[in-house]
């Protein structure tokens, strides 16, 4: 087993732009995360080639949309997404080029910079944050928002061992998402939920996938949680793989062909 402060050197120089996750595939592997059962890669590329407008929201380094888009029979004549980190955002530009994306740098929270009803089809694939009333404003009357959010709990086994127990709120639940959805006039028509099994088989995939999804441990940093990755690194040398639990949901909201 590699020392760890080799492990941690490697953890801490990984780059973590975008959402790509292949280099937790390895070789070697370093971690795995069952994949939901629905595909929503697939299931987005099917509803690319009915749309003529297209919005993604919080888009990371485009890697997902790039993938459906290749994987689309059609394309949508008018694309845009948003991202919030300009790392994030150069990315995007570069991957989604081909098909002469728009590229909106804004905060999560933030307005949407598009006018009402621009969109027949919104989508979103872990938003950090989900602004209703902004998804319902850019829809066009009867388009979809189409998206798999993080639920609730998620990776709390990693957070609890990283930070102690910690509270578990209800902000990501899909009850809370389905009424914040209806709030705003919007009609949810398909709903699916999956928990799902990660494994960790060193403490560098650890500290990149803290450094990554930065909402798991916020504030993390490799040297300030060195005596926990440590204390893990031993964990994982004596008993195996670090085993955590995501979970996803599915949800599809149309927006009334009527104004709201």
């Amino acid at each position: 087993m590699r020392t760890l402060e080799s492990l941690l050197d490697e953890g801490a120089s990984v780059p973590v732009e975008g959402w790509d996750f292949s280099w937790f595939a390895g070789p070697p592997t370093r971690a795995t995360e069952e994949r939901p059962p629905w595909g929503y890669a697939r299931r987005l590329a099917g509803r690319y080639a009915a749309a003529r407008a297209a919005l993604d929201v919080q888009t990371g380094g485009g890697e997902v949309v790039r993938a459906a888009l290749t994987g689309a029979a059609e394309v949508p004549a008018v694309l845009a997404v948003t991202e919030s980190w300009p790392p994030n955002a150069a990315l995007a530009r570069a991957a989604l080029a081909p098909w002469r994306a728009e590229v909106a740098e804004v905060p999560d929270d933030a307005p949407l910079p598009f006018p009402d009803g621009r969109f027949d089809l919104v989508s979103s694939r872990h938003p950090v944050s989900v602004n209703w009333p902004e998804l319902a404003r850019v829809l066009a009357p009867g388009g979809t928002y189409f998206a798999q959010h993080v639920g609730v709990g998620t990776a709390a086994d990693l957070t609890d061992f990283m930070m102690g127990p910690q509270p578990v709120g209800d902000g990501r639940s899909p009850a809370r998402a389905v009424a914040d959805a209806e709030r705003v006039g919007l009609r949810v028509v398909d709903l699916r939920e999956a928990t799902l099994r990660m494994e960790f088989f060193d403490v560098a995939a650890v500290a990149v996938y803290l450094r990554k999804v930065i909402w798991i441990v916020p504030g993390f940093t490799v040297e300030g949680y060195r005596d926990k990755l440590a204390e893990l690194h031993e964990r994982i040398r004596d008993h195996g793989p670090f085993v955590a639990h995501t979970t996803r949901y599915l949800i599809e909201c149309s927006r009334p062909d009527v104004p709201l």
